[in-house]
């Protein structure tokens, strides 16, 4: 499954990293990148790894969320707390099929969470959906090296068709638009809405933007589609600006 990413965001302890590698390689997969882990390479990562070495050897260690999606289509995020009912959550095991399937298009992303603090808002941003793991309301709460393993075995059975909550097959030809090309979709929006003033009108006036990001998140946009909304987009700014006057987009 050399197509699929494995991020961790800011892990604290390097023997989850070894624990996370080893879990990898036991699943068949390749890809880890670390997102300013605090402590790596270490010791007890290699300890913990126990002849997952390769995997821990070939990490990629890089200082932003932005810089590990690069490239990337279909991008999963787990969460251990209820979210914002805006984000579309979905069982590890349906997660697993439809990222197996997105990842046959262009490369898919699952995204791991601090272990004290998980995943901030901020940073869930360019996921499609949401990964809940099942787990005792007792004690849900999940070791990052757990997770990960679970994670990882439901991507291997759903590589290998044993999957019993298999998602419809939607996968086109075109790839989905890359987190890169969807924040160029709302930065140009944004420009757009000032320019005909449209506004968050509610009480508090600041969340208007980000529920419109969720709202094309959940619409998983491929590259066409953001190409036709962005053209959209300048036709209405040159509608409103003489010619010649208008600002070219990135």
């Amino acid at each position: 499954m050399s197509d699929i990413r494995i991020i961790l965001v800011e892990p604290s302890h390097p023997g989850n990293i070894g624990a996370a590698a080893r879990a990898m390689m036991n699943m068949g997969l390749e890809q880890l990148l670390l997102v300013r882990p605090k402590q790596f390479p270490h010791p007890e990562a290699t300890a913990r790894a126990s002849g997952a070495e390769s995997v821990l050897a070939s990490a990629t260690v890089v200082g932003s969320l932005a810089e590990a999606t690069h490239g990337c289509g279909f991008i999963a995020a787990t969460t251990a707390r209820e979210r914002d009912q805006n984000f579309r959550v979905l069982d590890v095991r349906a997660a697993a099929a439809r990222i197996v399937e997105e990842s046959r298009r262009a490369t898919a992303a699952v995204l791991f969470g601090a272990e004290r603090t998980g995943l901030p808002n901020e940073e869930l941003q360019s996921s499609h959906v949401l990964i809940r793991i099942p787990a005792s309301a007792v004690y849900p709460s999940l070791n990052l090296g757990m997770a990960v393993q679970l994670v990882a075995y439901e991507l291997f059975r759903a590589a290998g068709g044993d999957v019993t909550t298999q998602l419809p097959q939607t996968s086109s030809s075109v790839p989905l638009a890359t987190p890169e090309e969807m924040e160029r979709l709302y930065t140009h929006l944004a420009q757009v809405m000032h320019e005909v003033d449209f506004r968050d009108r509610t009480q508090s006036g600041t969340h208007l933007m980000d529920r419109i990001r969720r709202l094309l998140q959940r619409a998983e946009l491929d590259q066409n589609e953001v190409n036709i909304l962005r053209g959209l987009l300048t036709a209405v700014q040159q509608r409103r600006h003489p010619a010649g006057s208008q600002q070219r987009n990135a």
